[in-house]
């Protein structure tokens, strides 16, 4: 496949810092749409023969030199080869227009890194899992139900992204009304840019914060806005995506066949955070009527919001030590 010539930063510009135990180098490969994706790829100083391998993306947003890069990188100083990349239209990833969604691309972005590590001679072909976080939690069960390679997928502090916009938060704009008021400004928009000659951005984090803003808005401004998680490639730290950049996922259920995955998967969520209930309500639509649920687990980790679960959230709240225990037992 012919691969776009991309601009890869050479230099360690992640959130957190290089590992001494882990060898980082910068990849790309292509996906089935002809996108060429950038990927930082983590290997165990010490690993020999084929290893367990792990693709990781998000969050929705995000780029890898944040939290899907912290979480690679620390489950290759625990013997995995990994692989953190951005997804099609963002980061340091091809395709254009930028800061464009689709749940099909995306779901394809997964996929195409699932390809990538299965041909990689350093990856045991048979030994393969998943991490999404937040938007690319959901993302990762949707591809686990497609990619039979898959042997096992982590959601962490996941979003449904196909219902969080065709019903609003707790879907408080679930109607006909809601979605056609929606459409309607979606279509106008259209016509707007193309108008303009440019893509509206519908902007990142709000910044100055509001003294009134809800707490989940705090916690996005505490990890995208500050030290702590700003990168100025991040979509959510700066302009963020496109106005009409997520249209297609008001018509689109993603998990619509969750409960025929046949891998392991652990989802993971904080009970602080605002978006428990998609973790929560992703897994019950999973094992319900389904065969495959003796591999499936829902994780709760008390007091840990939406961000915690992105770096720790200077609490250690992300579980490495289960996350390692699950990833060795379905990628034995």
């Amino acid at each position: 496949m012919k691969m776009e010539n991309l601009n890869l930063t050479q230099v360690w510009d992640k959130t957190f810092p290089k590992s001494e135990t882990v060898e980082h180098s910068k990849v790309s490969f292509v996906n089935r749409y002809g996108i060429t994706l950038a990927g930082d790829l983590y290997v165990p100083k010490a690993a020999e023969g084929r290893l367990p391998a792990i693709a990781v993306c998000g969050p929705f947003g995000a780029v890898k030199e944040q939290c899907s890069g912290l979480y690679a990188q620390t489950m290759a100083e625990r013997g995995f080869l990994t692989l953190a990349f951005d997804p099609s239209f963002t980061g340091e990833s091809g395709g254009f227009p930028r800061y464009m969604a689709s749940p099909d691309i995306n779901t394809e972005d997964f996929m195409a890194a699932v390809d990538f590590l299965s041909l990689c001679d350093k990856v045991d072909a048979e030994r393969i899992g998943i991490i999404g976080i937040c938007g690319w939690g959901g993302m990762a069960l949707n591809t686990a139900a497609l990619d039979t390679r898959i042997k096992a997928t982590v959601a962490s502090t996941m979003y449904d992204m196909t219902r969080v916009n065709a019903k609003g938060y707790f879907d408080s704009e679930d109607s006909e009304e809601a979605r056609h008021q929606k459409r309607a400004a979606l279509c106008a928009q259209r016509l707007e840019d193309l108008k303009n000659g440019a893509y509206k951005l519908g902007g990142g984090v709000v910044d100055p914060l509001p003294e009134d803003a809800p707490f989940f808005v705090k916690d996005y401004y505490d990890y995208y806005k500050t030290a702590r998680g700003y990168h100025p490639r991040s979509l959510n730290s700066n302009g963020g995506w496109n106005v009409i950049g997520c249209e297609s996922f008001l018509n689109q259920p993603i998990l619509q066949y969750s409960n025929e995955i046949r891998s392991a998967v652990l989802v993971m969520h904080g009970d602080a955070a605002h978006s428990c209930y998609f973790g929560k309500d992703a897994y019950a639509d999973m094992v319900k009527d389904s065969r495959y649920t003796a591999n499936k687990e829902l994780l709760i980790i008390p007091g840990a919001t939406h961000t915690d679960l992105y770096d720790g959230g200077g609490k250690n709240a992300i579980p490495f030590d289960k996350l390692e225990q699950f990833f060795i037992e379905y990628l034995k």
